[in-house]
């Protein structure tokens, strides 16, 4: 009983909630990723390990999600706050929609500085094991996760900059 209440302790230590979403940032130990394949809206092929040496907040939504709608303005403002070289932001649209339809999705949101993907069958978010949208995962310089957040989180807030800023303090 004690060891799991313990157990329980050290697990809920590991949690950071997000002002005003309300959705955890869980911080673990560094997990390998598949190498995550996606492409560009104007369709060439593209990996997750081609972002390797950045620390990528990579954001799986789509356009019929309207808590993704509501996310991504903060997206791009956490983009904004950080050297591309350093950080990247990627919005993975994980569905079937046009290239244009996305594109139109995000102007109207107002986003601009996101890398831009799309996955029109979903196997990147069946391969991390997501169990919906949005959900976003943070990846380390060596494409490693090392956090999750499942659903609607403010990504400007000073919580989840202050945990992109380390990861991108940290080296190796």
């Amino acid at each position: 009983m004690i060891r799991a209440l313990a157990r329980l302790a050290a697990v809920a230590a590991l949690l950071f909630v997000l002002p005003a979403a309300g959705a955890p940032i869980l911080i673990k130990e560094p997990k390998p990723l598949p190498d995550l394949a996606f492409e560009t809206l104007a369709g060439a092929p593209a990996k997750l390990s081609d972002l390797k040496g950045k620390v990528v907040v990579l954001n799986f939504w789509a356009t019929w999600c309207a808590p993704c709608r509501e996310e991504m303005p903060s997206l791009d403002r956490l983009q904004a706050a950080f050297d591309p070289n350093d950080v990247v932001v990627v919005a993975l649209a994980v569905e079937r929609s046009a290239p244009e339809r996305i594109k139109a999705f995000l102007d109207e949101a107002g986003v601009n500085r996101l890398a831009v993907y799309r996955d029109a069958t979903a196997a990147t978010s069946r391969a991390v094991g997501l169990p919906g949208l949005p959900a976003t995962l943070l990846v380390d310089r060596e494409g490693r996760e090392v956090g999750r957040v499942l659903g609607i989180a403010e990504w400007d807030g000073p919580i989840a900059v202050g945990a992109v800023a380390r990861l991108v303090e940290r080296r190796g």
